[in-house]
């Protein structure tokens, strides 16, 4: 019986896309829209054995179907430690290269000098609030810049 796995398997691996993707709806009775052919010679590698061999048991049936059901717990990323605290709420993630709100950055551009407020979210410039410092460099340049980059904060702070 395993003489003959062999033997077909080794003929799938002669067969095109199109020839596995028949194959495959004939041994499994679904198709298949995977143009993957090491994927689909597998594929139809273990239905040909789990015909041949009886598959999985019903315990293995039973088990793989209440991982599945589990599996939806997954599809989310996990909460930070902090958010997953009792009681408390996560601190928004902030950029160690960016001073505390309120700092003024200064820039000299094309003979001015800019200012820009640090806020906690965003940054004020020209009585304007900006999400980013690459909009606020946008905005005076008219081109893209790195806002880091461009207010001199490209370098991180070394910890000490």
């Amino acid at each position: 019986m395993a003489h003959d796995i062999d033997r077909e398997v080794a003929e799938l691996r002669e067969m095109t896309v199109a020839q596995l993707r028949v194959r495959h709806q004939q041994v499994s009775g679904t198709p298949v829209r995977s143009p993957h052919k090491e994927h689909l010679v597998r594929r139809i590698a273990w239905c040909l054995q789990a015909l041949a061999e009886g598959g999985l048991s019903h315990r293995a049936r039973r088990r793989a179907e209440e991982l599945a059901c589990d599996a939806d717990l997954l599809a989310r990323r996990p909460q930070s430690p902090a958010a997953s605290t009792a009681g408390t709420t996560a601190m928004p993630y902030r950029d160690p290269r960016l001073p505390p709100p309120g700092t003024l950055l200064v820039r000299c551009y094309r003979r001015q000098t800019l200012q820009v407020k640090v806020l906690e979210q965003g940054f004020e410039y020209d009585d304007r609030i900006y999400r980013s410092l690459t909009a606020v460099a946008k905005q005076i340049t008219g081109k893209h810049w790195n806002g880091y980059h461009f207010f001199g904060l490209s370098k991180r702070k070394q910890q000490t």
